[in-house]
């Protein structure tokens, strides 16, 4: 079993550690009331990486700690600033697999062995406030590194680390660090203890290959475009942990990423070859589709759930919430599953490959050479003009099933083109992002058109259900007579929302 917490953290290099005259007073700084000394600790961790270094080159951090008071396994993961998640499992001999599923988006299924063992003199002292609650604590490492991996080579060095409370304002690392930096005491250069007793015992840095340098032109549509990929790829593997472990919006985020880069990966065929892309979008179609339907039951539960809880007492004829409740369990159950089959499949880890090796090496066709402005906005507007086509049509039909499904084609085609002004608002600025903003009220208005169809088709299914369990079906019909007005009411909004992005000074303010 496994638990998390938000460690908010700043490392400095140290003097000493048997000599601590250099510390300075940190009483009556800011909040800080007394500074309390909690003693002393050895500890003693072996870090785990692959034979590549694919975690520490990912900026997290795997290792098996004893001594202390929170001594087991312990799992490092970046989160913003100077905040990580620290997710910890009981002390056993062998590695959890739930710590190894947590790393399989940065390992892509290589073998983790220890890389590095790191002993550690521990001096702890606790910033309190007036009430003796502890602000932050402040620890006085004096670390004894060596190499698991054939090299002879020990480092040693002293390094303070001030660690936040939980709840305690982020700005008190603000305040500590230039009361240290009076003093003499900057912050560490390198990123982590295993990091630097992996580059001071010989066993080298994250190895990376990068052959991006050689090839991308700085300023270039490619440069653009990979910038973007980076950010998307990076995204999708930091999410993995997020939606293993059920956190709130990380299935929908995931899903979102792997649109994101379907798009652009389409968008900006001119940019990069589609003979490697396209396989990778095939991939990433696929496991958006089996991450949809855990989405897909969230949404559509919250929406159904809103809209009995809105209903009348009067007009809630018979079990429904029971009822929605029972259908709910059910198949949330079997999203989840799919879900997570997903996340353990070589496809999945296959993917994970050919988005490192995108990122690594480039499949850069003549155009990402040129410069960005023409090229970008080029593959905005055949996205545009799509959409355009497919508004109308959808426009020109009557409403019924017909329409109902060239409206979702629109919605479709509404997040292509929103997704590839995102890369191109460096370059294109402000008219790049209007018009990405205004595409995404269409899309907004055409999403909630999509929402309360499928809503439809649940209600139809769950009013079946009742009925053939001799339960009244009133409730039901009542709310896919609701539904039903929510859709006609967005089809009307549809014309003035396309009109506001369809006006043409937005494309002539794009192409100037």
């Amino acid at each position: 079993m496994t638990q998390s917490k938000r460690e908010t953290e700043r490392k400095y290099d140290a003097p000493s550690a048997e000599d601590t005259s250099w510390l300075p007073e940190l009483t009556g700084v800011d909040r800080i009331a007394a500074v309390l000394e909690q003693g002393m600790d050895e500890l003693d961790a072996v870090y785990y990486d692959t034979d590549d270094l694919r975690l520490a080159g990912a900026s997290a951090t795997l290792r098996r700690r004893t001594g202390g008071d929170d001594e087991g396994w312990h799992l490092k993961l970046p989160l913003s600033g100077d905040s990580r998640e620290e997710v910890h499992a009981p002390l056993s001999e062998t590695l959890p697999d739930t710590l190894r599923d947590l790393v399989l988006s940065r390992t892509r299924g290589a073998e983790l062995t220890p890389a590095v063992r790191i002993r550690s003199t521990r001096d702890t002292r606790h910033l309190v406030d007036s009430a003796e609650t502890v602000l932050a604590e402040l620890v006085i490492d004096r670390v004894r590194a060596q190499s698991l991996r054939g090299t002879t080579t020990v480092a040693a060095w002293t390094e303070l680390e001030v660690e936040l409370a939980e709840d305690t304002d982020p700005a008190l690392l603000d305040v500590v660090d230039k009361t240290l930096h009076k003093k003499g005491i900057e912050r560490a250069d390198h990123p982590s203890k295993p990091v630097r007793a992996m580059t001071e015992t010989g066993l080298g840095g994250p190895r990376i290959p990068d052959t991006r340098a050689e090839t991308v032109v700085d300023g270039s549509a490619g440069d653009e475009v990979l910038g973007y990929v980076d950010e998307q790829v990076r995204k999708l593997v930091g999410l993995d942990p997020a939606v293993r472990r059920d956190v709130p919006d990380s299935v929908h985020q995931m899903r979102v990423t792997c649109r994101r880069l379907r798009s652009v990966l389409r968008s900006y065929r001119p940019v990069l070859d589609r003979e490697v892309t396209d396989p990778i979008r095939d991939d990433l179609k696929w496991l958006g589709g089996e991450l949809g339907a855990e989405r897909d039951q969230e949404v559509l539960m919250g929406r159904l759930g809103k809209r009995i809880g809105a209903a009348p007492d009067e007009l809630v004829l018979g079990p429904v919430a029971a009822r929605l409740r029972t259908w709910n369990v059910a198949n949330t159950a079997e999203a989840r599953r799919r879900t997570l089959d997903a996340l353990n499949t070589p496809r999945y880890l296959a993917l994970l490959d050919s988005l490192a090796r995108l990122r690594e090496q480039p499949p850069l066709r003549r155009k990402a050479a040129r410069k960005p402005r023409k090229v970008m906005a080029k593959a905005i507007f055949k996205e545009y003009d799509r959409l355009a086509d497919r508004t109308a049509h959808a426009l020109e039909l009557t409403p019924g099933t017909e329409r109902d499904k060239a409206l979702h084609e629109a919605r479709k085609s509404a997040k292509k083109t929103r997704y590839a002004t995102e890369p191109a608002r460096a370059t294109l600025g402000k008219p790049a992002k209007r018009l990405g903003k205004r595409v995404k009220a269409v899309q907004k208005v055409l999403g909630d058109h999509q929402d309360s169809v499928v809503a439809r088709d649940a209600l139809r299914k769950l009013a079946l259900a009742a009925q053939a369990a001799g339960e009244p079906g009133f409730t039901w019909g009542l709310l896919y007579g609701k539904e039903q007005a929510v859709a006609a009411d967005r089809e009307r909004e549809l014309p003035a929302a396309w009109a506001d992005a369809s006006n043409p000074g937005l494309r002539k303010a794009i192409t100037d």
